[in-house]
């Protein structure tokens, strides 16, 4: 059961290898984390997508990431209305026969060409995971060299969240 887990954490060094090796220790698959900082100085947003095999499993990890010296909030928000986008730079092999096919292909996934050579493109999507996969998919029959993603990032839709839930007060 794929769950997207995400947390606020105090922004220092070692606390994601510290939340990395929870997920390790258990046996539990990330696939995939995003970590940025947010709109608080010194307050970094990780978002966490795993495989786990029950609903008990997930609680398990909330409740032990909470535990967590420098971690402030964490939220399964599997089951919430959320917004969630990844990036993805895909570089196909092209040839002038095949440049303008590649154009009209990506377009319908408001995609964009990003860097172009004589030998290959760049394209540029964001969207759902999903979104992204068909998109390369689509792409796969020109010959793709190189795909690079950022993984899953997300937040709850709305006014689901606010600064009073943080379990440590800060100033903004």
């Amino acid at each position: 059961m794929r769950r997207i887990i995400t947390m606020t954490v105090n922004n220092r060094p070692g606390v994601l290898n510290r939340i990395t090796g929870l997920f390790t220790k258990r046996h539990y698959n990330i696939e995939s984390i995003t970590v940025g900082h947010t709109e608080i100085e010194g307050i970094s947003r990780m978002t966490f997508v795993v495989n786990v095999e029950d609903e008990r499993i997930a609680e398990q990890i909330t409740k032990q990431l909470n535990k967590q010296i420098d971690v402030l909030k964490v939220n399964d928000i599997t089951d919430q209305a959320i917004v969630a986008r990844e990036l993805a730079l895909i570089k196909v092999a092209v040839n002038s026969a095949v440049r303008q096919e590649i154009y009209t292909l990506i377009e319908p996934f408001r995609a964009s060409v990003v860097d172009v050579s004589r030998d290959s493109l760049v394209v540029q999507v964001t969207g759902e995971p999903e979104k992204i996969e068909a998109l390369i998919d689509l792409l796969k029959p020109y010959g793709i060299k190189e795909v690079a993603r950022t993984g899953t990032t997300a937040f709850t839709r709305g006014s689901q969240k606010n600064a009073a839930s943080y379990k440590t007060p800060f100033i903004i």
